[in-house]
C-alpha cells in the first residue's frame, strides 16, 4: 500500500478514530496526541501565526478529538506550542516524554501515530521532514515505522 492510500484510508476512517479515541479519554492520550501534531507542525523548523490558528481550528474540528472539550484541546495545544516556542530543546524533550507515556499502551500508541499522520497530511502535503518526525514518533511509542507505511 503507498503512504497516500495508506493517508487516504485514515481520512475515510476518521469517525473509527473517534470511536477508538473514547476508550482512551484521559489527559495522557490528549497531551499525547497534541504533543505529536504540534511536532509534525513545527518539522520545519517553525510555525507561523497563520499555521497556528489553521492547526488549532484543524485540531479542534478533528472528529477523532472531539471527545475533548475546545479548553482542554486548547490548553495542551498552547502549552506544548509554547514551551517548545520557548526553549525548542526542553520543549520538544518534554512533548516526546508525553509521547512516550503511551509506549505501553499499544492500542493507544497506534491510535495516536493514525491522528498525527492524519493532522500532518490534513493539508495534503506529507513532506521529508514530516515522515522523518513521524518516524521519530512511532519509535518513541516502540512502533515500527514501516506499519505507518513510514519506512
Amino acid at each position: 500500500m503507498s503512504f497516500q492510500n495508506f493517508l487516504n484510508n485514515l481520512k475515510e476512517k476518521a469517525a473509527d478514530l473517534k470511536n477508538e479515541a473514547m476508550k482512551f479519554k484521559n489527559k495522557d492520550f490528549l497531551n499525547a496526541a497534541i504533543s505529536g501534531s504540534v511536532l509534525i507542525s513545527m518539522a520545519d523548523g517553525n510555525v507561523s501565526s497563520e499555521e497556528k490558528q489553521k492547526m488549532m481550528r484543524f485540531i479542534e474540528n478533528y472528529e477523532a478529538l472531539s471527545v475533548f472539550s475546545s479548553k482542554e484541546l486548547i490548553e495542551s495545544f498552547q502549552n506544548a506550542m509554547t514551551q517548545i516556542e520557548f526553549d525548542k530543546d526542553l520543549g520538544e524533550a518534554k512533548a516526546y516524554d508525553a509521547i512516550r507515556k503511551m509506549k505501553s499502551n499499544d492500542a493507544a500508541a497506534r491510535l495516536i501515530m493514525r491522528l498525527t499522520i492524519a493532522i500532518a497530511g490534513a493539508d495534503g502535503n506529507f513532506d521529508d521532514d514530516e515522515k522523518r518526525v513521524a518516524r521519530k514518533i512511532a519509535m518513541e511509542l516502540g512502533l515500527s515505522p514501516a506499519d505507518f507505511e513510514l519506512g
